[in-house]
């Protein structure tokens, strides 16, 4: 466990790397015509990548929780700007292992981010003019942007959120902090921030064995990353 204080900074420099990311007066390729169709074919392809985990009711909630708040195509600048806002907040009140699966989260959501803007710059260049996305150009432009090293920390990343929730409900009373800040929260316009994190842990509180449900994830999306480097034809299909 880190010392708070690495802690805050860690959070702090994080969300200050999304925010430059996600400005497009700092970072013009948010404006690529490609960006929100890449974006847009890469959530479905997950959701049907965890159709397993969505079929299981005791996974379901897990699974839906991190497309829609982990590794979706989601808008979580209104979560991170809650985040901005409270960090010395955060820092006195909330217990360290929720403080870096935020701080992790975030990381995820900027790396996320970062490489969307380079498959959007990739299509770009490969179909300046094509819009509808399939799974041999995503392929292609896949493996034109590379960096195998940051498509393994993304994956580990999407490990650690969920093994800090994890570790998070195993905190005494961390329930009722949850439940007793709600209203606070909801005062002081963190309402985002505090819907992250009840939705978390009430996931994960259902889930049963984590250390599977997430091995599943790393292994599935491993997979998928090799076989697009590899060309695979098939690089999303079971086997």
């Amino acid at each position: 466990m880190q010392p708070r204080t690495d802690l805050h900074s860690r959070l702090a420099r994080r969300l200050a790397l999304h925010q430059r990311l996600f400005d497009p007066a700092l970072e013009s390729r948010n404006d690529l015509a490609w960006l929100k169709p890449l974006q847009a074919w890469q959530a479905q392809r997950l959701e049907r990548s965890f159709d397993v985990f969505l079929r299981d009711p005791a996974r379901r909630p897990a699974a839906r929780f991190f497309l829609t708040d982990v590794y979706g195509d989601h808008d979580f600048s209104r979560r991170d700007a809650d985040i901005a806002r409270v960090i010395p907040m955060m820092q006195r009140l909330l217990p360290a292992a929720l403080l870096e699966t935020v701080a992790d989260g975030v990381a995820l959501a900027a790396l996320s981010h970062a490489l969307d803007l380079r498959m959007a710059e990739a299509l770009q260049a490969l179909s300046p003019r094509q819009r509808a996305l399939d799974v041999a150009l995503y392929a292609r432009a896949y493996r034109r942007v590379g960096l195998p090293r940051l498509r393994r920390r993304q994956i580990e990343l999407i490990d650690e959120v969920g093994h800090g929730l994890a570790e998070a409900l195993r905190l005494p009373g961390v329930h009722s902090l949850l439940r007793l800040s709600r209203l606070p929260a909801r005062a002081a316009g963190l309402d985002a921030l505090q819907s992250f994190l009840e939705r978390g842990c009430a996931a994960f509180a259902e889930l049963g064995d984590v250390g599977d449900f997430l091995g599943d994830i790393r292994r599935s999306e491993t997979m998928a990353m090799q076989r697009l480097f590899a060309g695979d034809r098939d690089p999303f299909g079971g086997g």
